[in-house]
């Protein structure tokens, strides 16, 4: 079995070919290293020495970040991120143990699908995020930002005109990326209408409560339209998860080698079918290393073959998330 540290570097190395092994390896030391997971598996029944294949493996229900201290082994945490919700709401919590990982992490993901952080302007228009000291995407957003090296680089509270006027004025060959919770990506498109073609717009999900849920492709076309861009690009996270996917079009994610979906019985959480196309999402962070990388969201989606997904709902009854919630 080995330790948590040795973690670190094998992941960036993660191929189809090795990925099962990594997530059992991995499973077997947070089995025994994570009380709150153990306790879990324990109590589902499940012998941890009888988990021989990835699909074998229990998934911790993303319920627990809110009211337990997610943690593989004993360490004080540089961080730690807290999600979104309705004042009075009870809010999940991810204990983050090196926040340069993290941010490293973030970094080897995006550049898989877009390039180097310095070939970017980053604008990050995250209002409601930027309200709280805690948030992931914050962090994320303000590595990104430094990274670049970009003085026109930077976050944009509620100053859209602002906004506008810095876009214009780049003109040095660099791709622009305007990272947008979606409310307000949608006030900019229907209150100015700029014509953004050539940003590349990334929308982080979630209205927050300041708005009418809307499906995926109402959305998409309101953006479109609204802001002269032929395709919305998206970012599916989560403060559970320290990994991100991407989607550069029609809300299909892709994801880090490290980082994989797998689908449950909408009615059997436990039933794990290789071959279903859509269902519950849980996912395998393999960055979640200090924590769990085993998280059952509750999110619905659908998966194809290549192994890329879409999220089509969330459960009944489940929180207003800020990733991606598309309701269908």
């Amino acid at each position: 079995m080995k330790s948590s540290k040795s973690f670190y570097t094998d992941i960036f190395h993660t191929k189809k070919s090795n990925f099962d092994e990594l997530a059992l390896n991995l499973f077997q030391y947070q089995a025994t290293n994570n009380a709150i997971y153990k306790s879990f598996i324990e109590n589902i029944g499940v012998q941890v020495n009888q988990i021989k294949e990835v699909e074998q493996i229990p998934f911790l229900p993303i319920s627990f970040f809110k009211t337990q201290e997610v943690k593989a082994g004993s360490w004080e945490a540089q961080a730690v991120f807290e999600s979104s919700g309705t004042t009075g709401a009870v809010t999940s919590k991810h204990y983050v143990r090196d926040l340069d990982f993290y941010l490293f992490n973030c970094r080897e993901v995006f550049t898989r699908f877009y390039g180097p952080l310095d070939q970017f302007h980053f604008l990050a228009l995250l209002p409601s995020y930027l309200e709280r000291s805690s948030s992931s995407l914050v962090y994320m957003a303000d590595y990104f930002i430094k990274q670049s090296n970009s003085p026109q680089s930077g976050f944009y509270l509620n100053d859209y005109e602002g906004l506008i006027a810095t876009i214009g004025s780049i003109k040095d060959g660099r791709k622009v990326v305007l990272l947008g919770v979606t409310f307000a990506l949608l006030d900019l498109a229907e209150q100015y209408k700029p014509d953004l073609s050539g940003v590349i717009v990334m929308e982080t999900g979630g209205m927050k409560g300041r708005r009418a849920e809307m499906i995926r492709e109402e959305l998409h076309s309101v953006l479109k339209d609204g802001l002269g861009i032929d395709r919305v690009h998206s970012e599916y996270g989560m403060t559970e998860l320290l990994s991100q996917a991407y989607s550069t079009h029609d809300g299909v994610f892709q994801c880090p080698p490290w980082m994989k979906i797998i689908l449950r019985d909408i009615n059997d959480p436990f039933d794990l079918n290789i071959k279903r196309t859509s269902g519950g999402i849980n996912v395998i962070d393999l960055a979640n290393i200090d924590t769990c990388a085993f998280i059952e969201t509750q999110d619905m989606g659908r998966v194809s073959k290549t192994g890329d997904f879409e999220v089509i709902g969330r459960f009944d009854n489940s929180d207003i998330r800020g990733c991606n919630l598309m309701v269908y």
